[in-house]
């Protein structure tokens, strides 16, 4: 099918999905959970032999974690799913109204964006997260995942719209793209889609936007940091920055950089060295942090690497203003963290680290949709659209106006026969 034909057929779609009550959708999320856990070996199997054509095309380590689609990984998504059913409807809710005059009124009611197009990386629990939020906020989609996890996305996407079928979801709210070519003419399509969504690195956004005239919601890569403050505890240094670089190293959340007060320097590198040693994790720094500890030299390069492995590059800064500079120059503006016991020192870093997610005393790991509690995410905004940080269901929606009225004309008005009132109607609520 030629993709404009494939694009005009979710565009349709979405528009009758746009009207589908909770009801029906969360139905159609509880059968998603279900048809999971049924086929749970058929989607096994077909990731195996996605790992085992990874592995003999040498993909690298922390991408073919991120492949790896078990039981486990199964179970957590259909977790999701069961949290993303109890959250509350996105669509239709009032956002302001406004009696204009007597008999007319304004609301600003949430409604679906429409049909969103996203292209991600080698996750398949990626593709069940972005399907059934799209779902639950009433947009279409369209999908593409990444080439080494075909067999997996086919079984999913196939799985998803059946199950939809069988609870009464509009046909064709959800389309499965397979090749780069599908996704060039995806980019075309400004006529039926209403924003793309591309996970990935800096420059793979960059080629989108410079190649689309739709709306483009970037999540780019994650070059996140962990400043300690000169009067940080030391032990919950250590134990936040080992979380945040090795609970999960192939994550975008996961910490690239060190950044040190010189105070605390001493007395917690060689601590900190010890532990991540443990893990296994390669320390790289600067020359003030080689006096120190044993590391490899940094290069200027390091400090905007997203290196998803093992590696933890450190930098020791003369102050909390060094360090809001250095992440303002070097970071991608996903995920920040400050640990200090000063609290004035952490209201000043997360006023000023211009990022999407601003920590105090915790890891970068707790930047999830899942974690925050929007049941899960479509992806991280880096950007500076309407939604920036984990974008869950209310990144999925926007708003339209509404207005209700008994004859009124604005020749009235204008005519100084009647004057507006603009009274603000407090806790009214649009009626579908």
């Amino acid at each position: 099918m030629r993709m404009s034909d494939l694009a005009q057929q979710v565009n349709a779609a979405s528009i009758k999905l746009a009207g589908a009550g909770t009801g029906l959708k969360n139905k159609a999320l509880a059968q998603i959970a279900d048809a999971l856990m049924k086929y749970k070996d058929d989607i096994i199997k077909a990731n195996q032999q996605d790992l085992r054509r990874s592995e003999q095309e040498n993909l690298a380590e922390p991408l073919l974690k991120r492949l790896k689609f078990d039981e486990a990984k199964i179970e957590d998504v259909v977790d999701g799913i069961h949290s993303l059913i109890k959250l509350e409807d996105p669509v239709g809710k009032t956002l302001l109204a406004t009696e204009l005059d007597d008999g007319l009124e304004l609301y600003k009611v949430t409604c679906p964006i429409g049909v969103i197009g996203v292209i991600f990386e080698s996750r398949p629990d990626a593709l069940v997260q972005i399907s059934t939020l799209c779902l639950k906020s009433g947009n279409g989609v369209l999908l593409k995942g990444g080439s080494e996890a075909k067999e997996t996305n086919r079984v999913l996407a196939d799985i998803i719209i059946k199950a939809t079928a069988e609870a009464g979801i509009p046909a064709n709210w959800f389309a499965l793209l397979e090749t780069r070519s599908d996704v060039s003419e995806m980019l075309k399509m400004d006529k039926y889609i209403d924003l793309i969504i591309p996970r990935g690195s800096n420059d793979f956004v960059r080629h989108i936007m410079d190649n689309s005239k739709i709306p483009v919601m970037g999540h780019a890569d994650g070059v996140c940091h962990c400043y300690v403050e000169a009067d940080a505890d030391i032990e919950m240094a250590v134990n936040i920055v080992t979380d945040s670089k090795t609970q999960y190293v192939a994550a975008c959340n996961t910490a690239e950089t060190l950044l040190v007060h010189e105070h605390i320097a001493k007395d917690l590198l060689p601590e900190l060295k010890a532990t991540l040693s443990k893990q296994g994790v390669e320390l790289i720094g600067c020359e003030k942090t080689s006096s120190i500890i044993a590391v490899t030299s940094a290069s200027e390069q390091d400090w905007n690497t997203e290196y998803l492995d093992y590696k933890l590059a450190v930098k020791i800064v003369s102050g909390i203003d060094e360090a809001i500079e250095h992440i303002n120059t070097y970071g991608s503006g996903h995920t920040d963290s400050i640990i200090t016991s000063a609290k004035d020192k952490a209201v000043q870093f997360m006023e000023y680290v211009d990022s999407g997610n601003v920590f105090w005393n915790c890891s970068t790991r707790f930047s999830d949709g899942f974690r925050y509690g929007f049941g899960a995410e479509v992806g991280i905004s880096t950007g500076k659209i309407h939604s920036r940080g984990p974008v869950g269901l209310d990144g999925l929606v926007i708003y339209k106006y509404k207005l209700l009225g008994n004859g009124h004309i604005v020749a009235d008005y204008s005519n100084r026969i009647k004057k507006f009132k603009h009274r603000n109607l407090i806790n009214r609520e649009f009626e579908r």
